[in-house]
């Protein structure tokens, strides 16, 4: 069949993309920037086009001849995201509609019992989402799912995090809600089997592993899977979900604006009230996957630097490639710009070696201290600091997030170009070149440009200009230095 995905530059997308391709579907992806999905394995086996669900005048292209369109995206973490789900799904369902697509697949989260009260923002936003497919006219599935546990997802990582630094951890009463996690091999099992569900089937399926548990036993239960001593779990009432936010986004990777959202739908238990997907999409012979299993399966995947997709893969609308202010095509407004060159006598080929390698485990070659700071003070003003590490130790792909970095632009061997996702007064990059020079040697080259936004864009540049002699110039030594001395 032609399969349509959205959200194939995220978590879930981007796995569901090539499982579809295997099974020998034809799949065309619809993504705001074609160039993020450039760099992805299964890229040339795909069709990927180009529109933004917010905007309905893009769509007819990517729906044309398409039967089974899946609904993979949300805008979590932005503000008024309940309004743009509302929108883009509207528009999905009606593209899907216009162009007779038969069947829409949509992965949704799970519904809170009546007597928890209202749900979390991000509940609601879902379950509206999932009301609007329905209601749309075309057979729809909503596939709801608690936490999905999966190398690189969100629920995951917070869920490590917090295991693996608190080894004594005072929690908020919802650490003993009831949730029934699913390991994320059988969310995608069950997204491509629903491609093949019958044209009558129009409803909402609870999905979810053989295990129900609270996060307490999931947290206990990972530390016995990755060989740490029983953690010490004291739960108290005074912790509310926004407080726990604030601790889930100091203690792990995600930040405050998704790790919010994640605890909010925590408060409620989530368990399935039924199994009712087992008819059309059978289990497997050896049954669903158990929560230790998943653990260890995520584990194993991190562990051998071979994580598919992270949660921090997708971006929100504007984020990706925009141009570089300091390039010939761009104008208006000021651009400050520090540039760095050394001579390195080493071939290109191991500059680029160490320029590939930058951040994550590696660091950024220069005052760790300084980089250690500044990202403890994006995460205090709910940015995303330094936590996000790498999804591989050696390479990279256009639009993967590298620390509080994204990777706009990379050219193998040549350059690599970094789009800030701090809090900033304005918008910054850094740039780094590899350079053939004379006698088998090579050139590197740095630049970082900052365009700011009004006087306290101005007045962040001159605060910290000082220290770009120490940060900039020391990381540019020692980027050489690597590159003539490897390992040393």
């Amino acid at each position: 069949m032609r399969c349509l995905v959205t959200g194939a530059t995220g978590y879930i997308g981007g796995r569901l993309a090539p499982r579809l391709l295997t099974e020998g579907h034809t799949v065309r992806c619809l993504a705001r920037t074609a160039v993020r999905l450039r760099d992805v394995p299964w890229a040339a086996d795909a069709e990927i086009v180009e529109g933004d669900l917010r905007r309905p005048e893009t769509l007819p292209a990517a729906f044309e001849g398409v039967e089974v369109a899946y609904y993979l995206v949300h805008s979590l973490g932005q503000r008024g995201f309940e309004t743009a789900d509302r929108e883009a799904a509207a528009n999905f369902a009606e593209a899907a509609r216009a162009a007779g697509v038969r069947r829409i697949v949509y992965l949704g989260g799970p519904e809170p019992p009546e007597r928890d009260g209202l749900p979390s923002a991000h509940l609601r936003s879902r379950a509206e989402v999932a009301r609007i497919l329905l209601d749309s006219g075309v057979p729809t599935a909503v596939l709801r799912a608690a936490v999905i546990i999966g190398s690189g997802s969100a629920s995951f990582e917070m869920l490590r995090y917090l295991t693996e630094r608190l080894p004594v951890m005072v929690t908020p009463r919802w650490v003993r809600n009831r949730i029934q996690p699913i390991a994320v091999r059988d969310v995608l099992r069950y997204l491509a089997g629903g491609a093949h569900l019958p044209a009558g089937v129009n409803r909402a399926f609870d999905i979810g592993g053989p295990d129900v548990l609270t996060f307490a036993q999931m947290m206990q239960r990972y530390a016995r899977v990755a060989g740490l001593r029983r953690r010490v779990i004291l739960p108290v009432r005074p912790l509310t979900p926004s407080l726990s936010s604030h601790w889930v986004g100091l203690i792990t990777p995600v930040p405050n604006a998704i790790a919010r959202p994640l605890v909010e739908s925590l408060v409620h238990e989530a368990v399935a009230h039924e199994h009712d997907i087992a008819e059309y999409v059978p289990d497997p012979p050896d049954g669903l996957i158990g929560f230790d299993q998943a653990v260890a399966l995520a584990l194993n995947k991190v562990r051998d630097a071979q994580v598919e997709t992270r949660w921090s893969n997708a971006s929100g609308p504007g984020a990706p490639a925009e141009p570089l202010p300091s390039d010939p095509h761009w104008s208006g407004g000021t651009a400050y710009t520090d540039l760095r060159e050394r001579t390195v006598d080493a071939p290109p080929s191991a500059l680029w070696r160490v320029i590939e390698g930058v951040g994550g485990e590696h660091g950024w070659y220069s005052f760790p201290l300084a980089w250690s700071v500044r990202g403890w003070m994006d995460r205090l003003v709910g940015g995303v600091g330094l936590r996000r590490g790498r999804r591989d130790p050696h390479r990279l792909q256009v639009g993967e997030a590298l620390d509080f970095w994204r990777v706009e632009e990379i050219v193998p061997g040549e350059l690599l170009r970094l789009r800030a996702e701090m809090r900033l007064p304005g918008r910054a990059w850094l740039e780094m070149r590899a350079e053939p020079a004379g006698d088998g040697g090579s050139r590197y080259v740095q630049r970082a440009v900052f365009l700011p936004h009004g006087l306290p864009g101005h007045l962040y540049w001159a605060s910290v200009a000082p220290f770009h002699a120490v940060v900039f110039g020391g990381m540019a030594r020692n980027i050489a230095r690597g590159a003539e001395h490897p390992g040393g």
